[in-house]
């Protein structure tokens, strides 16, 4: 099955890295945090999520094969001007957020498997390190690191959930019987839907897209298999990280205890080399979605300016992708001296999940037009599908705008 796994995981394209991209942070302490709070209760939501990611980015990409333009620009080319200014607005609060939130997520990790640095003096070097390995390295190369950390992240945490999942009624239960637990479990929704499977990281397939050379409707099947790997990995992830986490005693495992508190439920299962194991996973986890995300989201700005300018993308926008490195790598740094690493995390999940329903509805919008995407305009199903989106993000933000109104 191992072996099966990674053959699989070889032959993912540009999916590979947002799979990794959309993982990390969200995936490693909210999915963990749920299955702490909550066992196998929520894992329903997680394959939800990660079912609804997939709508999102199938659309979009769809959007670029047939128009040979991105979401990004579209924004700006297809919409009055106010809603790129809105996005910009946003993407640069989201991007201290994730900056912050992926900086103590390898904090975390550092600290759990090295405890002589504190969790900000690992977020720091992570976050060093990350940049430069961002900036000096091609995509070629790029991919393949991400490669090797998906699959060490993979056959470890894979393993450990074999080990420590509870019994497989409980776990079917949990995936086939929604339920959504009276003290909190509206919340642990919320925070998975703006976790699992990453918010804005999704724009960054366009990318990465680009990267690859994927152009045209021609390779819509191909991109199609590419996005549905992703997002099944994202999922099966997600659920395994929640089922090795159901057990923790949830007054034990805060702050930057979550890992070695989950850590230490595996050595009393398995043994010690368990222990290990799991917390390597966890490292490789966290800093595989610190490279993707520092190497796709800089793209983003990078495009944004261009299309305002109206112009193409050159090697002179490389200041402008360097300083957006530089903004998700330096100044959120400064919160993790506030000593809240998993609020921090927990925080930039719930902000993910309002980016979700604008993407829904400007994809609703741009895929109908069929004078710009001919024969890969919506289809029933597909109008169906991103009206779910919609209306399920869209609730999903409601409640926290009431829950906000209420403190």
């Amino acid at each position: 099955m191992t072996e099966r796994l990674l053959q699989r995981l070889r032959s993912l394209g540009p999916g590979l890295i947002l799979a990794a991209a959309g993982i990390g942070a969200g995936d490693a302490v909210v999915a963990s945090v749920t299955g702490i709070k909550f066992g196998p209760t929520l894992l329903w939501a997680i394959a939800l999520t990660a079912g609804l990611k997939f709508v999102l980015t199938e659309a979009l990409a769809r959007w670029q094969l047939a128009t040979g333009e991105t979401i990004t620009r579209a924004w700006v080319t297809r919409f009055p001007r106010w809603v790129s200014v809105l996005f910009a607005a946003y993407l640069v609060f989201w991007s201290f957020l994730v900056g912050a939130s992926l900086s103590s997520a390898c904090g975390i990790a550092g600290a759990s498997l090295f405890p002589a640095l504190s969790v900000p003096w690992w977020g720091a070097i992570h976050a060093v390190f990350a940049t430069f390995l961002v900036a000096l390295n091609r995509y070629a190369r790029f991919q393949k690191l991400i490669k090797l950390l998906v699959a060490v992240m993979a056959g470890c945490v894979l393993l450990c959930a074999f080990l420590a999942a509870p019994p497989p009624r409980d776990v079917l239960t949990g995936l086939l019987w929604p339920r959504v637990p009276s003290a909190g479990g509206g919340a642990a929704i919320l925070a998975l839907l703006g976790g699992i499977g990453g918010s804005v990281t999704v724009i960054c397939y366009a990318y990465w897209l680009r990267a690859e050379g994927w152009s045209g409707p021609e390779k819509l099947s191909v991109v199609r298999r590419d996005v549905r790997l992703a997002y099944v990995f994202t999922g099966t992830f997600g659920v395994a990280l929640c089922l090795i986490a159901a057990g923790v005693h949830a007054h034990d495992a805060n702050g930057p205890r979550i890992a070695l508190e989950i850590a230490g439920r595996l050595r009393d299962l398995a043994g010690p080399a368990a222990r290990g194991i799991f917390l390597l996973g966890f490292w490789a986890t966290v800093f595989a979605a610190m490279l993707g995300v520092w190497q796709g989201v800089p793209s983003i700005y990078v495009d944004l300016v261009g299309a305002w300018r109206q112009q193409p993308t050159t090697a002179q926008d490389r200041p402008i992708y360097l300083g957006a490195l530089v903004w998700l790598a330096g100044p959120p740094l400064v919160l993790l001296w506030f000593q809240q690493p998993v609020a921090i995390v927990v925080a930039f999940s719930i902000a993910g999940a309002f980016f979700m329903p604008f993407l829904a509805a400007t994809l609703l919008y741009l895929n109908n037009r069929r004078a710009w995407l001919g024969p890969l305009a919506n289809r029933t199903l597909g109008n169906l599908a991103l009206s779910l989106c919609l209306l399920t993000f869209g609730l999903v933000c409601a409640r926290e705008i009431i829950s906000a109104a209420g403190r």
